[in-house]
């Protein structure tokens, strides 16, 4: 596949940035309709009467079905487009929310929240591939860090809007209005989405001469190259970390600071503002790096880097005070979450677009395996500690063990895919690269 020039390949045009203002709101409606459920289990355990375990399960099975729907999702988007791919996702996920209203068992929510995790695998794939089409290597950081703040705002709007709305109008009332939040959006995703790559700006170079269309990898094939295995591996090694976070930080807070429901709000909304603003800044300050850098492979290096050490001081968390640490972890959220934009971004640095949403999906669908098993691990392991009478030290090996996944999945990641050459640049699978 001839290499084409940036300019040849993407529009630039100001009309990208509500392309990604689109993806900004289905993120931030991605991440409310997965947390409504818990945030009215407290109304729901007087009519459900279910244990802990029972709604933990309730959870696992949608974390299951989330893994399986990004490895779909991926391969669907790119089979049939970013448009029509994507609106199948959020159409998917938004039934499956209003249709939490009619569940009225353990089982029924159980059903539920497996359709709910069947539909919400489309958002990343369809949204890294639309970035791809959409901007330029040098601003995709930017773009990525832009839309994945969605998953940041979903989480502080939530609690403030999703309870007072069921007290208001009952519970039954939220999940369906959450269900039609989605189908606004499709609204407009079908009115001013459009994929840049299906008209002739893409079928001809800069002057005008007819391109090569990018090769149709099979899905399986992509096993067969290491740079696959370079993001699906670092994304099985950190996207547990955030599951942690999401987890068990309340319970932390419980346990190893003496708070409770009531004063542990404000740390918590602290903590992910911290990681909304730091996060965004990270992209901005990426996307003004790249002028001073020649080399992608340089820039990207650089800033996965920089990300995971930033992240290594949450193993020290034992040895701050609570204002501390919660600026701390805040950081390390933010640290995550412009490691995971940076690191989906290589993806489109790395395959044609044709390939792009198919590895995004492998990596979600690994990813989300190693968020359902991180949890049990952290649960046998705070189990033994408190057994001991020394949760603070079972949460200080836990914290430890996240601060150092990055660098790990770094050295994984440099080791398996030493350049962010584009695929027309490599060798044959399962080649090394020239080091």
């Amino acid at each position: 596949m001839p290499h084409q020039s940036e300019a040849s390949e993407l529009p630039q045009s100001n009309y990208r940035w509500v392309i990604c203002a689109l993806l900004f709101f289905a993120t931030t409606i991605n991440y409310v309709d997965r947390q409504i459920l818990s945030l009215l289990k407290p109304i729901l355990d007087n009519e459900l009467h279910w244990t802990n375990a029972q709604f933990g399960w309730v959870n696992a099975l949608f974390q299951g079905a989330y893994a399986f729907s990004y490895l779909f999702f991926g391969w669907f988007i790119d089979r049939c487009g970013i448009k029509i791919g994507y609106a199948v996702s959020i159409a998917a996920w938004s039934l499956a929310a209003a249709a939490h209203a009619l569940a009225n068992t353990i089982g029924g929510f159980a059903v539920a929240r497996v359709a709910l995790g069947l539909g919400e695998g489309g958002n990343f794939p369809g949204a890294i591939k639309a970035v791809s089409v959409w901007f330029a290597k040098k601003d995709r950081v930017l773009a990525t860090t832009l839309f994945n703040s969605g998953s940041n705002v979903g989480a502080l709007i939530a609690p403030a809007l999703v309870p007072p709305f069921a007290l208001a109008y009952g519970w039954h009332a939220a999940f369906i209005a959450a269900g039609a939040a989605g189908f606004l959006w499709l609204i407009a995703w079908f009115v001013y989405f459009r994929d840049p790559t299906e008209k002739a700006l893409a079928a001809t170079g800069p002057g005008g001469e007819p391109t090569a269309p990018e090769p149709k990898l099979p899905w399986k094939a992509l096993l067969r190259y290491r740079q696959t295995w370079a993001f699906v591996g670092a994304k099985f090694l950190t996207d547990p970390v955030w599951w942690f976070l999401l987890i068990w930080l309340p319970d932390y807070f419980k346990k190893t600071r003496g708070l409770d429901l009531k004063t542990m709000g404000l740390p918590l909304v602290v903590i992910y503002a911290v990681v909304t603003v730091l996060s965004v800044a990270c992209g901005f300050l990426t996307s003004r790096l790249a002028r001073r850098f020649t080399s992608l492979t340089s820039l990207r290096r650089t800033a996965l880097l920089t990300f995971a050490c930033t992240v290594v001081p949450i193993g020290f968390i034992g040895h701050f005070d609570l204002w501390t640490a919660v600026l701390v972890i805040g950081i390390a959220g933010a640290a995550h979450q412009a490691w995971s934009a940076t690191l989906m971004t290589t993806v489109s640095d790395v395959f044609p677009k044709s390939a792009v949403a198919s590895v995004i999906g492998l990596g979600g669908f690994v990813g989300c395996f190693g968020g359902m098993l991180f949890p049990v691990i952290c649960g046998q392991v705070l189990d033994a500690f408190t057994a001991s009478g020394n949760v603070t030290q079972g949460y200080g090996v836990l914290f430890t063990c996240a601060s150092l996944a990055y660098l790990i999945a770094y050295a994984l990641n440099r080791y398996l895919c030493p350049s962010f050459a584009p695929m027309a640049e490599f060798p044959t699978p399962l080649a090394t690269a020239s080091r």
